[in-house]
């Protein structure tokens, strides 16, 4: 499990405005639809987290903007970020309202937006990250990713990146200044869950994928959780379907718990509607789709209460890698 040391006096580094992933290159406003005028108290955005490249996010979110539209006198629109750091960027310059975001905006946003609330997952408030193979790799622990090549989520997911590198770390792997930078011991490929899982399977070049749970537990049989994490088996909402996938891989590593993706609201959001928006999202009990939809559903069935607090985790995450997010907070 991936050790979370909370040690302030490593030097610390800021990611730097880049053209690559984690930069704020192409998030001006041609990268968001029109938000329309955030004076209305009726008209609010909510801006959505491309976590993955094969769901239709507006569609999966649209039981949560019917909620909050029958609650509350507003209209919702939603836009899909062009990167996880666009997401903050659209709160930081006063284009969305809302924003579903990645745990680690929880800390690197704190100055722009607050917390609303923690999102469930049938039940669990918390999620996991995997590291896995092909079970013919000859991978067999995670010292042996040395010189190959991995498959990483984006450079700002926290289970895709952020915590994978804190395993891969602690195992011995020498990280370098990745994230941001390169590692040392291995080569990283970033690109999303999906994407990141797909490419261990079809190339054979990529000797190990790091996701959320969410993307790859279906393919790791569940004896092999019931081996490695005790916490797994117990707290992630992953685990019952765990084995259920036709490709199977291997698991290397599971973190620690993490809390799960936040909502957040943009700080300087000064309408009274606000308190019943959140009020809405927080009361909100069935986020199911009609029986003819045939999309992806929602990733998670309620939202509970949080705050800047119950990221702490992840915070403890960046202090070990080192990181600050000065540059797009």
């Amino acid at each position: 499990m991936a050790r979370m040391t909370d040690d302030r006096s490593k030097t610390r580094r800021t990611f730097l405005r880049s053209s690559g992933a984690v930069g704020l290159a192409g998030l001006a406003a041609g990268c968001l639809g029109d938000t329309g005028s955030t004076s209305s108290s009726t008209e609010i955005t909510m801006i959505l987290n491309p976590a993955e490249s094969d769901v239709d996010i507006r569609s999966q979110y649209q039981p949560l903007v019917d909620h909050i539209e029958s609650e509350v006198d507003v209209t919702v629109s939603l836009d899909r970020a062009s990167s996880y750091a666009a997401t903050l960027q659209a709160i930081r310059s006063d284009r969305a309202h809302l924003a579903d975001t990645s745990p680690s905006a929880a800390v690197a946003g704190s100055n722009v937006a607050d917390v609303v609330g923690v999102r469930v997952a049938y039940g669990a408030a918390q999620y996991f990250s995997l590291i896995t193979t092909m079970p013919d790799s000859g991978i067999e622990e995670l010292s042996d990713l040395e010189g190959e090549t991995v498959s990483m989520g984006a450079q700002l997911s926290v289970s895709g990146t952020l915590v994978p590198m804190t395993m891969l770390k602690n195992a011995g792997l020498d990280t370098g200044s990745a994230p941001d930078g390169d590692p040392v011991d291995f080569e990283a490929q970033h690109s999303d869950h999906t994407t990141a899982a797909e490419q261990l399977i079809n190339n054979p070049d990529v000797a190990a994928a790091t996701t959320g749970a969410f993307s790859t537990a279906a393919n790791v049989p569940k004896e092999q959780f019931d081996e490695m994490s005790e916490d797994f088996v117990e707290l992630s909402a992953e685990y019952e379907n765990a084995g259920t996938a036709d490709q199977e891989l291997q698991l290397l590593a599971v973190s620690d718990p993490l809390p799960r993706a936040p909502i957040m609201a943009r700080s300087n959001w000064d309408d009274p509607i606000r308190e019943d928006v959140e009020e809405a999202i927080l009361n909100a009990e069935d986020l199911s789709h009609d029986d003819d939809y045939e999309g992806e559903e929602l990733w998670f069935s309620n939202v509970v209460e949080g705050s800047h607090e119950d990221y702490e985790p992840i915070q403890k995450v960046l202090d070990e890698l080192g990181l600050e997010f000065e540059d797009i907070s």
